[in-house]
Parts: structure tokens; sequence; C-alpha cells
């Protein structure tokens, strides 16, 4: 049985105000359960779960699938753009921590590339909403 890889991660989180904030999410990958998806837990408990390769081509270049849209910004920044029925939320994470993250889960994953479905809030998760 495959360990459960999971790391507290700090985000910021971007708002149409002046300022943006800081908040904790846990990046969670589970072999056992889907070798082919990753999940981001929000602060207020919304999980997203979406392929590793969407992260991991978002790291090189911009690409969207289904609601989730992920692309470099600069050198040392990622964004993640997260939408569901309650709105949207625009996550800047550090690349070092996705890129140690991604690294961690190759070493647990099958072999297979298997092309992935769409991105998606996690089933029996809340919908990601602010708050």
């Amino acid at each position: 049985m495959s360990p459960v890889i999971e790391e507290h991660a700090r985000a910021r989180l971007i708002t149409d105000g002046p300022l943006t904030r800081p908040v904790p999410v846990e990046l969670r990958y589970d072999a056992a359960d889907d070798p082919r998806t990753v999940h981001i837990r929000l602060p207020g408990g919304a999980d997203w779960a979406m392929g590793r390769d969407l992260l991991e081509r978002g790291l090189r270049t911009p690409i969207e699938r289904g609601a989730v849209s992920v692309w470099p910004c600069g050198r040392a920044q990622l964004i993640v753009e997260l939408h569901s029925a309650d709105g949207v939320e625009v996550f800047q994470f550090d690349i070092a921590t996705l890129i140690r993250f991604l690294a961690r889960t190759r070493g647990q994953a099958p072999d297979s590339a298997e092309p992935l479905g769409k991105a998606r809030p996690a089933t029996g998760a809340p919908s990601a909403s602010r708050g």
C-alpha cells in the first residue's frame, strides 16, 4: 500500500482589493485512491481534486481543464484559479513548494500516464467558496 503524501503549504489568496492574504492549504496525494489525482484543500474545508499533470503542465505554460486554470507567474510563482457555483478564487503558490510536492507524488505513482478527466471539487466536499 502506498503512503498518503500530505504537505502543508501557504498560498496567497488574490482578491479584487489592493491586498492579498496568505492562507494555509493542504496538498494531498493518495495513489491508492487515484494515482493521477492530487487534492488541494482550502481554508473552510473546500477540497479540489485535479490531475497531477494539470499542475505539472501549468508550471510551464497556461492550461485549463474544467473548472481549474493554472499558469506560471514569473519564475517563482504559479497561479491556480478555481471556478465554482459560488464564484472564482485565485491562489498564488510558490513554484518550489509545488515542485517538491509533485516530485514526491511521482515517486509513488504508477508509470502509466493516461489522460485525465476534468478537474473538479472532490465528491462529498463543499464547493470552493470564500470564507
